[in-house]
């Protein structure tokens, strides 16, 4: 009980003893009021007792407000638990976890795509080296590498797909680790996702942005990575969100594809969950 109500109620209950005691009082010395002042005294005999039904009224009405006012409470109680199992249900049976798979590809991003999305600002499927101000791109592309690399993916638990997001990845290379984060006013970096009719496989694409001086991937050589880890979240096709974070494991390249490719072998692939299963709100848009 609120301690607003509790003083209501310690005051009107405070009132009620005293206008009752007051009343059986009038009523035990009414002969006494009668003789003494005369009429006056039963007319104050019966305004006490009018008090005391006034207050017993009073007190009935309190006492039923809060025993509706707790019935209520209870009652939204109830709807929110219900809501939360209902919300728990949905999610529980409609997340999607995914691996990925066979080999990851690093590549030149398409000048088609940078001139799309990087010069017209639009940042929503890039990620840029920690400590770059993307400010300072898209007025000065001549000095920035982009490039994009691509895994393939299969869906092992749940729902189809319908958008991959990434909050941070490194890529580690000789006990040096390279992180890449979503651009500034970016919660998170979007994936590509793409089907190959060709392999028919899933693939996941995502876009990088390096300062031209920075050694994290020189196409002329082989790069050496061993891991890459991303945090990422999969929002399934039914809009339920999952937060995790992939662990992949290489083994290097012996060589460097025509089109200055680098091809890295996957020996291994974790996927730790980093939350429960989630209903997605920026996906309801209906």
């Amino acid at each position: 009980m609120k301690r607003k109500q509790i003083i209501i109620f310690g005051v009107v209950i405070a009132f009620s003893i005293l206008i009752l005691t007051l009343s059986i009082l009038s009523l035990v010395f009414d002969e006494y009021l009668a003789s003494t002042i005369d009429v006056i005294g039963i007319r104050i005999a019966a305004i006490v007792i009018a008090f005391a039904s006034f207050g017993s009224s009073t007190l009935f009405s309190l006492l039923i407000l809060h025993h509706n006012t707790t019935v209520a409470q209870i009652n939204d109680d109830l709807n929110r638990r219900a809501e939360l199992f209902r919300e728990l249900q949905f999610t529980s049976g409609n997340y999607s976890i995914i691996e990925f798979m066979d080999r990851m590809l690093i590549f030149n991003e398409s000048e088609r795509y940078v001139e799309r999305y990087i010069q017209r600002k639009d940042y929503v499927f890039h990620m840029v080296e920690q400590g770059l101000d993307i400010a300072h791109v898209s007025d000065n592309i001549n000095d920035y590498e982009f490039y994009s690399f691509k895994i393939p993916y299969r869906v092992v638990e749940g729902k189809l797909i319908s958008k991959i997001t990434f909050s941070q990845i490194y890529f580690e290379r000789e006990n040096k680790r390279f992180f890449f984060v979503p651009p500034t006013n970016h919660k998170y970096s979007r994936a590509f996702l793409l089907y190959n009719e060709q392999t028919k496989r899933n693939n996941v694409i995502i876009n990088l942005i390096v300062s031209k001086d920075s050694p994290f991937f020189i196409p002329s050589e082989i790069n050496v990575f061993s891991k890459i880890k991303m945090d990422m979240t999969i929002v399934s096709l039914l809009g339920v969100g999952i937060h995790g974070m992939s662990e992949l494991y290489f083994t290097n390249p012996v060589k460097i594809e025509g089109d200055l490719t680098n091809t890295y072998r996957i020996n291994s692939s974790n996927f730790i969950l980093k939350g429960m299963p989630y209903i997605s709100k920026e996906d309801q848009h209906f």
